[in-house]
């Protein structure tokens, strides 16, 4: 609701927005069975990590709400704006912090960029189901030509 009307600018007070979203705009949560917040980002938020997470363990608790994250990393020197954020790390750094709030949060991470997905917490299942099915394919394929070998 009230993110339509932002515009975007240099701030990464990532507690403020979330705060907002939780406490305040986070209206009739009582009325969903589940409610998810999409987090999307090009950077590290201002706060720490561990502050960030331990506040998104505690808003998450008793709730069936989970945060998202999609991380967008811009290749470097597209940024003309010139504004520095408050907090730097490099892409790597950026991906951990945001895997360890997602954590806290039972959400899940999405990290992609210009050339494509680096990490997806969603494709590593469909991954993961794959490979399951394809064991089981091969041990029906053993158990199938054993059993013609007996016949």
């Amino acid at each position: 609701r009230w993110v339509l009307s932002l515009e975007c600018k240099g701030s990464r007070n990532f507690m403020s927005a979330l705060r907002r979203a939780v406490e305040v705009d986070f209206k009739d949560k009582d009325k969903h069975k589940s409610q998810g917040l999409y987090l999307l980002t090009t950077g590290i938020p201002d706060q720490e990590t561990h502050t960030i997470s331990a506040y998104v363990a505690e808003a998450c608790r008793g709730l069936d709400l989970q945060l998202h994250v999609c991380l967008f990393s811009v290749t470097r020197g597209t940024d003309s704006s010139g504004i520095i954020p408050a907090r730097y790390a490099n892409p790597r750094e950026t991906a951990s912090a945001f895997k360890e709030i997602v954590q806290a949060a039972n959400g899940r991470f999405h990290w992609f960029g210009e050339a494509g997905i680096f990490e997806s917490d969603d494709i590593t299942s469909i991954i993961a189901e794959i490979e399951k099915a394809k064991n089981y394919s091969q041990k029906c394929a053993f158990l199938v030509e054993s059993l013609k070998q007996r016949s």
